[in-house]
């Protein structure tokens, strides 16, 4: 915007509410939601790479679980199953 105090439009529209004081809180708050939206970039940046992060260890966690469910299952009888959290049937 950058309006220029020795502009002649400004007395006109200071008239309306549209003064110096307003034009400068106007840029003022423009210059804070550009601010403030390079952070919010910075961070949506940060919370996808958490959730990768997040993603690849529940992959490996969800590897491990199938992994013991399989080792209980030869160890156990069926019927001990349960006390592992294994519910299936066979």
């Amino acid at each position: 915007m950058n309006y220029h105090p020795k502009d002649v439009r400004i007395p006109a529209m200071g008239k309306r509410g549209l003064d110096l004081t307003f034009i400068t809180k106007l840029e003022q708050t423009v210059d804070v939601l550009k601010s403030l939206d390079i952070e919010q970039e910075k961070l949506k940046a940060k919370l996808k790479t958490k959730t990768t992060e997040i993603d690849a260890n529940m992959e490996t966690l969800k590897g491990m679980l199938t992994e013991a469910r399989k080792v209980v299952k030869m160890s156990i009888d069926q019927a001990g199953w349960r006390e592992f959290g294994i519910e299936d049937a066979k």
